[in-house]
């Protein structure tokens, strides 16, 4: 039976080698990008609430480009685009050979590689940015706005287009849209302004957020020439650490902070309302301006929401991923609220003293729920933690005993004027007696 034995078929003219296919492909693997400012959001956070990082209504960009959720969008994008191009009386092969020439760079900015061919993708940036500028158009101008419009007219789908452009993941580099942004032909000096009014206007979490500066004012403080604006998200942080810039004494305290290597953890309001701290809403400041001087504690005053907690997330991803800066201001900023509020009576004590705001409904327990799964998965240097004073003097105050004694005297004795008007009787009635009681001690003698 030997000569019915066949041998295995042997591909001699390509023979596949796995060791050679790996080499050739670490050959040609390019190191990852300094460029790149758009990321997919870490597991870590995601994994909290998967969709305050996913589009619901409508795609910006590659990333979630085709999925089906959002395909019903991608007609209304073009009928946009059509819009834009026959009010401006522009040519769609201009903008494509523009955005042709910027391929590699818009690429780059990506935090993972696009696997789209070229054609595709450059279709994919030229029909969004154009839809972005237009939405910005419309918003900041509501003569544009047509009735048949379903984002603007009815089913009125503006709130939840917002929300969206404020995803990390559904974001296109901001120079692209300034390259196809032409102010002749769009009548308005430059989409950083276009921008720039429609984040204020719209993306605030109190008169605190901003510090209480025009659109003018936080204009001249973001300077393109000095810092380049990489995206929307990018922007809308700018706009809220802006205010910081005027506060010399901030920078002092991160100093400070990292110099003696505080800790980045502090007691829950109502251990610190026990330990005799007293708390005071600040309105005349900047977002981050928490301060403990005297035994009060001054927190700026926080209004929450139904899209705080999807933008406070997306600009915490922001942050977690950055290579630009090592600043992490917003993450910082949520960590300390996260070590305030432990419980529901800690944010009762929050609203009660006008610090909070609740819009969401839920109660006390539902946004102490919140502010704690905020900072889950967040991670913070300790070294560098921008409170990192504000937690050793909170903790100094805090485990002084007497501090103790004293709240606790007043919170159970002195909590109403009818309670100090008996304890204050009650002292006199005791002092009385016992002059009374002496008085007949000398009168025996």
């Amino acid at each position: 039976m030997e000569g019915n034995i066949v041998a295995a078929p042997t591909d001699i003219e390509n023979p596949y080698d796995p060791l050679e296919t790996l080499i050739k492909k670490v050959d040609s693997l390019p190191p990852p990008s300094p460029l790149r400012c758009i990321y997919r959001v870490p597991y870590r956070l995601r994994r909290v609430r998967e969709e305050a990082y996913t589009p619901r209504v409508i795609s910006i960009g590659p990333f979630h480009h085709g999925n089906e959720a959002l395909k019903a969008m991608e007609d209304h994008k073009t009928w946009y685009l059509k819009c834009f191009m026959a009010r401006t009386g522009s040519k769609l092969n201009d903008y494509a050979r523009k955005i042709k020439a910027q391929e590699k760079k818009l690429r780059s900015w990506y935090g993972e590689t696009i696997v789209r061919e070229s054609d595709e993708f450059v279709t994919i940036i030229l029909v969004d940015a154009i839809f972005v500028i237009e939405f910005l158009r419309r918003y900041a101008d509501d003569k544009l706005q047509d009735k048949n419009d379903c984002i603007f007219g009815k089913p009125r789908m503006v709130e939840d287009i917002m929300t969206d452009l404020l995803m990390l993941e559904n974001q296109l580099p901001f120079f692209i849209l300034k390259d196809l942004f032409d102010p002749n032909m769009i009548e308005v000096p430059s989409v950083e302004k276009l921008s720039i009014q429609f984040l204020h206007k719209e993306f605030s979490v109190g008169i605190t957020t901003f510090g209480g500066m025009l659109v003018e004012d936080l204009s001249k403080k973001i300077d393109p020439s000095k810092e380049e604006v990489q995206h929307l998200v990018d922007l809308l942080r700018k706009l809220w650490i802006a205010p910081l810039s005027n506060e010399p004494s901030m920078t002092k305290q991160r100093k400070s902070a990292t110099e003696k290597k505080k800790s980045a953890t502090a007691p829950g309001i109502e251990k610190l309302q026990l330990g005799g701290v007293k708390f005071k809403v600040k309105s005349d400041t900047n977002l981050f301006d928490i301060r403990f001087d005297k035994g009060i504690l001054m927190i700026p005053r926080l209004e929450i929401g139904d899209a705080t907690e999807i933008i406070l997330r997306n600009l915490i991803a922001f942050e977690q991923c950055s290579t630009t800066s090592d600043d992490y201001y917003i993450s910082d900023y949520v960590s300390i609220m996260d070590e305030l509020v432990d419980t529901p009576k800690d944010v009762e004590l929050l609203v009660k003293n006008k610090i909070v705001k609740n819009d969401l409904g839920g109660g006390d327990h539902a946004l102490s729920s919140l502010i704690n799964r905020l900072s889950t998965g967040i991670i913070y240097d300790s070294t560098n933690f921008y409170y990192g004073d504000l937690c050793g003097n909170l903790y100094k105050f805090h485990s002084r005993q007497c501090n103790h004694i004293w709240a606790i005297l007043w919170r159970d004795y002195f909590n109403t004027p009818w309670a100090i008007i008996s304890f204050v009787a009650a002292v006199v009635v005791i002092i009385f007696t016992a002059v009374q009681t002496i008085c007949s001690i000398i009168s025996l003698k």
